[in-house]
């Protein structure tokens, strides 16, 4: 097993860096498509502006590298801005194309009285199937660490791997499709759980 982190220029790099070498794996950083050649496995890093990376991407030649992986099915682990791009759009840039993996846009939380955003902290979430390999020994309702004010709907509600509740709103927190995992929250900010989920996707691939 060898897990490649997409390096594009911004998100959490070192967190998610700590988090495979304490699962005992030392994750090569993915600049360019060469690069994907040398790993089996792929983490793409939350945090920056979905516009942003999206243009780096692009830069970098890897958007379409990117989106050939995930469409071959290999393993794909998205967090926060990584689960973000793979949606069609996002309100955060609306003139900006994501990779269209996946039906659906990324909406922000509304503005109102009383109503935090970014959501920022721990949440529960609720799973859709806790006996999927990728959830296992989390529980129905684990905790997980979030810091965002955007999410992303999808059209397909058969994707949706888990819900979290904010104030009154309800989100897709989690995809899961083949292969392919993507979270809104942050795993490697998530102590125990974010571990063991992070350890669940590579023990799959091992």
């Amino acid at each position: 097993m060898k897990p490649g982190i997409i390096d594009y220029g911004g998100g959490n790099l070192q967190s998610v860096r700590n988090a495979l070498r304490a699962l005992g794996h030392d994750p090569l950083l993915v600049q360019q498509p060469d690069d994907l050649s040398s790993v089996n496995a792929l983490v793409f890093p939350g945090q920056g502006a979905f516009g942003d990376c999206m243009a780096a991407l692009r830069r970098q030649n890897l958007d379409t590298a990117l989106a050939n992986w995930i469409r071959a099915d290999k393993p794909f682990f998205g967090i926060c801005i990584g689960y973000q791009v793979l949606f069609e759009s996002s309100d955060e840039n609306p003139d900006t194309t994501g990779l269209g993996i996946f039906k659906g846009k990324v909406v922000r939380f509304p503005s109102r009285p009383g109503l935090k955003v970014p959501h920022m902290g721990w949440n529960r979430t609720s799973l859709t199937n806790p006996l999927h390999p990728a959830w296992a020994n989390l529980g129905p309702d684990p905790f997980f660490y979030f810091v965002h004010s955007f999410y992303p709907a999808p059209l397909d509600d058969s994707i949706v791997a888990a819900s979290t509740v904010y104030e009154d709103i309800r989100f897709a927190a989690a995809i899961q499709h083949g292969n392919l995992t993507a979270a809104q929250f942050h795993p490697e900010k998530s102590q125990d759980n974010g571990l063991t989920l992070i350890g669940n996707f590579l023990k799959r691939f091992a």
